[in-house]
C-alpha cells in the first residue's frame, strides 16, 4: 500500500511537471506571438537620401526632366512643394536633419560636420528607432562621414573605392589619368557606356535591394537608409541617361545674372566646381561648359531615378510596401547657373529649396501641400507616423497634420549658411548677414509672388522696412541663443 502511494505521488509530481512545462511553453509561445504581432504592427521606414537633388523633377512641374519613378512615388505620397533644408551644405544639413536640431552659430557649420562632435550624446533619428526595436541599416551616404553616429546602426555600408579611384568614381581613362596627374580633379562630368552597377550608386541600390530581401525573411521592423551620391559632382552617369536629353535643347536659366541690388554677401565663387579640370579659377564658365554641366546634372538625376525605381519595385514585389513608410529627400538644393553660380553654399532659394516626398500606406494618395516645412520637421513626423514618442530635444514640428488635410501651427522655415540666415514666411524670402557682434551687415528680401527668380532685392526700399523688421524679429525669436548671442533687434 505504501509503495502504491509512493508511485501515485511520483506520477502526480511527473504530471504536474509536464503541466507546468506545458504552461511555460504556452506562455512563451503567447509572448512570442505577441511580440511578432507587435513587430508586424510597426511600420518599416525606407529612408532615401539623394545628394544635391533640386526639386527640379517631373512631379514638381519640370517637364524637361525625366524622373518617372520618383514621379510615381509622388503619386502615392504627400508631396511637400515648399520644403527647405536648414543648412545648404551636406554634412551640416544631414546632422541637423538626423538630430532634429537647428544649426547655430557654432553648431552644424560646414560640409565636414560630425553630429558626434557638434552635439555629442544626442539621440539621433535612427538611434531612436533602434532603441524601439527597429533593425537599422545605413547604405551609401547618410551622414557625411561613415563613422559618425555609428551606434545608431546595426550595419553601416558604403561601396569600396576601386583600385586608384577616389570617391569621385571615375571610370574612363581620360578622367583617371587627369586625377593621377595630381594637379586637379578630373572633368566635372563623365559619360561611360557601362551598366548601372558600374558606378557607386548602382551598387548602393543593389545592396539595398538585397537588404530588403533579408529584412523580409528576418521579420523585424526596419529602418533602412539608402543614400545616393548623384547628382553630386562630378556628373558621372551611364551613357544611356545622357542620351535621354538633347543637348541642343538645353539652355541657361533665366536668372543667369547678378543684379546690382543684391548684396555681394549673397554670392560665392562656385569653389566646389573650380577644383575640376577645364574650369577657370574665376569668372564665368563658357556657355558650352555651362550647358554641359546642365546636361550632366540631368543625366545623373535620371540615373538616380532609375535606381530608386528598382528599389521601390523590389519593395512592392516583396509586398513590404503595404507596411513601409517611404520618405525621399535631397540634402539641399543646388545652383545650376542660377545667379551665375554653381553648387550650393548660399542663401538663395535655389540652394535651400528641396524635394520632400513621404508615402504612408493607406494615408497618402498623391496629394500636394504648399505649407512651408523644414528638415528639422522630419524627425517628429516619422516618430508620429510610427507611433513612437517624440524626444524633447527636437526643434521641429510634425507635418503629419498635412497628411490628414489639416493645418499646423508653424508656418515658416529657417536656413543658415555661415553668417547668413534666411527665413521663409508666406511668399517672402528674407536673409540677413551678421558680423561677429551679430550686427546686420547686409540683407535681402524677395517677394516670390512677383519675383520667383529673386532678381529684385526689396530689403533697402523704404516701403518694406516694416516688413523687414517683422521678419527679422521672427527670425531671431525662433532661431535660438546659440546663434544670436544678442537677442535685441539689430536692424533698426
Amino acid at each position: 500500500m505504501k509503495n502504491k502511494t509512493l508511485i501515485s505521488a511520483y506520477i502526480f509530481i511527473y504530471l504536474l511537471l509536464i503541466f507546468q512545462f506545458s504552461c511555460v511553453q504556452q506562455g512563451s509561445k503567447i509572448e512570442e506571438d505577441n511580440q511578432k504581432a507587435e513587430n508586424n504592427a510597426k511600420p518599416n521606414i525606407l529612408f532615401i537620401a539623394v545628394d544635391d537633388l533640386r526639386p527640379e523633377l517631373g512631379a514638381y512641374g519640370a517637364s524637361h526632366i525625366q524622373s518617372p519613378f520618383i514621379d510615381k512615388l509622388a503619386s502615392q505620397s504627400l508631396l511637400l512643394e515648399r520644403a527647405y533644408c536648414n543648412v545648404p551644405v551636406c554634412g551640416a544639413s544631414r546632422a541637423s536633419l538626423l538630430s532634429g536640431i537647428r544649426p547655430g552659430r557654432h553648431r552644424f557649420i560646414g560640409y565636414s560636420t560630425y553630429l558626434d562632435e557638434d552635439y555629442p550624446g544626442v539621440t539621433s533619428l535612427p538611434q531612436h528607432f533602434k532603441n524601439h526595436g527597429y533593425h537599422t541599416i545605413s547604405n551609401g551616404k547618410i551622414y557625411h562621414h561613415q563613422d559618425d553616429d555609428k551606434n545608431a546602426w546595426h550595419e553601416v555600408w558604403r561601396p569600396a573605392h576601386r583600385n586608384a579611384s577616389t570617391w569621385r568614381d571615375y571610370l574612363t581613362r581620360e578622367n583617371i589619368e587627369i586625377e593621377a596627374d595630381g594637379s586637379t580633379r578630373g572633368l566635372p562630368y563623365e559619360k561611360a557606356d557601362v551598366a548601372d552597377t558600374a558606378y557607386f550608386d548602382g551598387r548602393i541600390a543593389a545592396k539595398a535591394i538585397e537588404d530588403l530581401k533579408k529584412l523580409k525573411e528576418q521579420g523585424d521592423p526596419f529602418f533602412l537608409a539608402v543614400g545616393f551620391l548623384k547628382p553630386h559632382l562630378p556628373f558621372n552617369a551611364p551613357a544611356k541617361y545622357w542620351e535621354m536629353y538633347d543637348s541642343e535643347k538645353i539652355s541657361l536659366p533665366d536668372n543667369y545674372l547678378q543684379p546690382e541690388t543684391t548684396p555681394v554677401e549673397a554670392f560665392h565663387n562656385s569653389g566646389e566646381l573650380r577644383a575640376y579640370a577645364n574650369i577657370p579659377k574665376k569668372g564665368l564658365v563658357t556657355d558650352e561648359m555651362a550647358k554641359k554641366l546642365l546636361h550632366g546634372y540631368y543625366a545623373c538625376v535620371s540615373y538616380t531615378d532609375a535606381l530608386i525605381g528598382k528599389l521601390l519595385g523590389t519593395l512592392e514585389e516583396l509586398e513590404l510596401d503595404k507596411n513601409t513608410i517611404v520618405i525621399l529627400w535631397g540634402d539641399h538644393g543646388w545652383n545650376l547657373g542660377d545667379h551665375q553660380m554653381w553648387c550650393k553654399h548660399c542663401n538663395f532659394e535655389s540652394s535651400v529649396h528641396v524635394p520632400l516626398l513621404i508615402k504612408a500606406p493607406a494615408q497618402t494618395t498623391g496629394k500636394r501641400s504648399d505649407a512651408i516645412v523644414e528638415y528639422i520637421d522630419i524627425y517628429p513626423s516619422l516618430c508620429e507616423l510610427a507611433g513612437l514618442p517624440i524626444p524633447k530635444h527636437t526643434d521641429g514640428e510634425s507635418f503629419v497634420p498635412l497628411i490628414k488635410g489639416e493645418t499646423r501651427q508653424k508656418d515658416f522655415a529657417i536656413s543658415k549658411f555661415k553668417d547668413g540666415v534666411t527665413i521663409v514666411k508666406d511668399n517672402l524670402f528674407y536673409t540677413e548677414w551678421l558680423d561677429n557682434d551679430d550686427q546686420v551687415k547686409a540683407r535681402m528680401l524677395f517677394d516670390h509672388t512677383n519675383d520667383p527668380l529673386e532678381l529684385n532685392n526689396l530689403a533697402e526700399q523704404p516701403a518694406y522696412q516694416e516688413k523687414v523688421n517683422e521678419l527679422s524679429k521672427l527670425l531671431r525669436d525662433n532661431w535660438g541663443d546659440d546663434f544670436f548671442v544678442n537677442r535685441k533687434l539689430q536692424n533698426q
